[in-house]
């Protein structure tokens, strides 16, 4: 067994918009910070100078299993997350996003690792008649990239009951803030907007804009990764929901940031999100601290 090294960090996709606000936050705190990414989609420039850059890619265990090796824990944010893209490309998204995450475990598991935490979605939820969601609700996803983060859970739960590995599945619900990437995986709504009302065309909505989301500030899922890296309430591969706790219909949301709207046809999509973070309180000792009115004037 490899020994653990309490101060070694590795964060996968951590060139990426979430990974590398983890990166900073462990970096301040003075661990020894490994960054995996293949940059496809991460920005070298975002990576903490502080901060180990490997240039490999997870679909290739011997390139990665090194890296990991004696961790104290592994962070899990690498995927290819688009919705749409995993609908038009499942069989290459299924190779990132389970395959990848599978030779992650496998490297902490051989590796000596003591916890990973896997960045999961709220799309595993789908389209549900009852809000808020919570955690013991029947996955229910409505697109290939949906059903990937829920097989990655599965994983993870797995790994733990069979091996041994302290596991926790972080289930985000629609991330923004400083560095998200608006023509990107997270562009979601508020980075598109906001480029949009930058560039003085109308804010384009699918559907109606009717339909609610769930915003969670970039900074409160950093924090929910650290609690989750100490927690003495996890482990065992439980999900975990990690939301405002509150949702703002598209409409809304434009509104916020003003400026004139055009409407485009709808895509498929669950109508509603909305967290129940009940289970984050009580296993984490966490709560959302930005608002997303806080959270959008900052970016503006």
């Amino acid at each position: 067994m490899t020994n653990t090294d309490s101060k070694k960090m590795v964060i996968v996709g951590g060139a990426g918009f979430i990974g590398s606000h983890v990166t900073d936050a462990l970096v301040l705190r003075g661990f020894n910070v490994h960054v995996i990414d293949n940059l496809s989609a991460g920005k070298r420039e975002y990576v903490n100078d502080k901060a180990t850059l490997h240039v490999v890619d997870i679909v290739n265990y011997e390139d990665i299993a090194p890296i990991i090796a004696g961790a104290y824990a592994v962070f899990h944010f690498a995927a290819l997350p688009r919705v749409q893209y995993s609908i038009e490309h499942p069989i290459e998204t299924n190779t990132v996003n389970v395959g990848g995450l599978l030779n992650v475990l496998e490297a902490a598991r051989s590796g000596g690792v003591k916890r990973v935490i896997y960045s999961a979605s709220s799309s595993v939820y789908g389209d549900q008649e009852k809000m808020p969601l919570t955690e013991d609700m029947r996955a229910s996803p409505l697109s290939p990239y949906g059903l990937q983060k829920y097989i990655g859970e599965l994983y993870c739960a797995l790994f733990s009951t069979v091996y041994g590995l302290k596991t926790v599945s972080l289930r985000y619900f629609n991330v923004y803030g400083p560095r998200q990437d608006p023509e990107g995986a997270y562009a979601l709504v508020i980075g598109k907007f906001l480029k949009q009302k930058a560039e003085g065309i109308p804010l384009t909505i699918t559907g109606d804009g009717t339909q609610t989301r769930d915003f969670t500030h970039v900074s409160d899922v950093v924090h929910a990764n650290l609690l989750s890296m100490e927690s003495e309430h996890v482990g065992s591969g439980e999900a975990v929901n990690i939301g405002g706790g509150k949702n703002y219909s598209i409409n809304e949301i434009a509104r916020i940031i003003g400026g004139s709207v055009e409407y485009v046809s709808p895509r498929i999509e669950p109508h509603d999100t909305l967290a129940d973070t009940t289970r984050a309180k009580e296993l984490l000792g966490w709560e959302p601290q930005i608002s997303l009115e806080e959270g959008i004037k900052e970016l503006l």
